[in-house]
């Protein structure tokens, strides 16, 4: 393909990338056009093309940059039938990591850009490692959008059955971004934890998975639906979908960033082939614990298994913004009554990190906890797979709860 005296792919040699914005594209957030970011592990010239058609009634002209670089102004003429690459110029990649593309428009006679469907890169920092979201094969320009979720799974010491399972959560100061959900207390059949949903409105949630496969909750035969045994005061309780189905309760409470809050679940198999979940939040602005809710899951006879922390982002439009979380002193109490402290941790990333569609997400240990960073695009990403310890005597006391007090 030759475009403006230059050639795409003029040889087997060359190494172009087509980057469609549907996946990997927001408004800038400062107003006033797009941004689209890709990661690349090279430095060195790179040459950018824009694939965009005019609109049926107004020509425009847009101006492409990148980094810190003067742009490149390109003309969109009005009416072009078809998608048109248009040379937006060279630019300098001098770091490794993720990149942004900036498009606005100069000149147009309605406020709407011109269609634009793509970027296309090639240089030097392209050799066949640049991250970005492809196609949206698997709705991937979706999950591409919200960014990679990541965990911390907690094994449980050999020979050792877990009754209870605590964490305690910190979000710092200026981390608490809407459509982020901070999950303390996961186990296999269920998670527990708190999200910030808009700007008035924020959740404790604690769920259970059914041990019906689907995505629709009025397909669960009446044998394998999770029942309400409990709630707590403001608890609202109902079914859920579309991630599984099961069992879902959560408080709206307006937790603050920077504050410490405690987490509680505990598993009691019945005689029936049920198993009982129950969550307790401990809120200190109020300094107590607060039931959420119990749930009994047929089909089940187990205890706690499986344990961990995730931090997800469920809002594709917060996908360009970086957030943190700390998780402290995690503990389990076993079936007789003993605390032990959980000091090591795996740190795992979704479907969206390990195929390489975004690289930004990290974890490990920061001071006395365990932290788990996602989204923002920001450039140094940790391995998955990668275990981290503490010592064991930064886990700290055990949990001063008196289990047999709860409400």
């Amino acid at each position: 393909m030759s475009v403006g005296g230059c050639s795409i792919n003029s040889s087997a040699q060359v190494i172009s990338d087509t980057i469609p914005l549907g996946g990997n594209a927001w408004s800038d957030p400062a107003g006033g056009g797009i941004d689209t970011w890709f990661r690349v592990t090279s430095t060195g010239k790179l040459h950018v093309w824009v694939r965009a058609g005019g609109r049926d009634d107004s020509s425009s002209v847009i101006q492409v940059s990148l980094g810190e670089g003067a742009g490149h102004e390109v003309a969109i003429e009005a009416g072009d039938e078809y998608l048109i690459t248009h040379d937006a110029g060279v630019f300098d990649i001098v770091d490794t990591g993720y990149q942004c593309v900036h498009i606005k428009g100069v000149s147009q006679a309605k406020a709407a850009l011109p269609m634009i469907q793509s970027i296309i890169v090639r240089g030097e920092p392209i050799n066949g490692q640049t991250a970005f979201v492809p196609n949206d094969e698997g709705n991937f320009f979706y999950w591409g959008r919200r960014g990679p979720s990541v965990h911390l799974h907690y094994p449980v010491p050999a020979g050792e059955e877990a009754e209870w399972f605590y964490n305690e959560v910190t979000v710092p100061a200026g981390q608490d971004l809407e459509g982020s959900y901070f999950m303390a207390c996961g186990f296999a059949q269920g998670y527990f934890g708190m999200q910030v949903n808009s700007p008035t409105e924020r959740h404790i949630l604690f769920s259970v998975w059914s041990p019906f496969e689907t995505n629709d909750p009025a397909a669960v035969p009446d044998s394998q639906r999770i029942r309400v045994l409990k709630k707590g005061e403001d608890v609202h309780t109902q079914a859920f979908g579309n991630e599984g189905s099961g069992g879902q309760s959560y408080l709206n409470y307006m937790w603050k960033a920077g504050h410490t809050y405690k987490f509680l679940v505990h598993a009691q198999p019945a005689a029936d082939r049920h198993t009982v979940f129950t969550a307790w939040f401990y809120a200190p602005e109020e300094g107590r614990w607060r039931l959420i809710a119990s749930f009994s899951r047929p089909q089940t006879r187990t205890w706690l298994t499986g344990l961990h922390s995730f931090l997800e982002n469920f809002d594709p439009e917060q996908g360009i913004y970086r957030r943190s979380v700390q998780f402290n002193h995690q503990w389990i109490r076993d079936t007789a009554g003993r605390w032990i402290g959980l000091h090591r941790a795996e740190f795992t990333t979704d479907n969206t990190g390990r195929k390489g569609y975004r690289m930004d997400y990290a974890g490990g240990v920061r001071g006395p906890a365990f932290y788990l960073e996602n989204c923002g695009h920001f450039s140094t990403y940790t391995a998955a797979n990668t275990w981290f310890e503490r010592p064991e005597d930064a886990v700290g006391g055990s949990p001063a709860v008196e289990v047999s007090a709860l409400p």
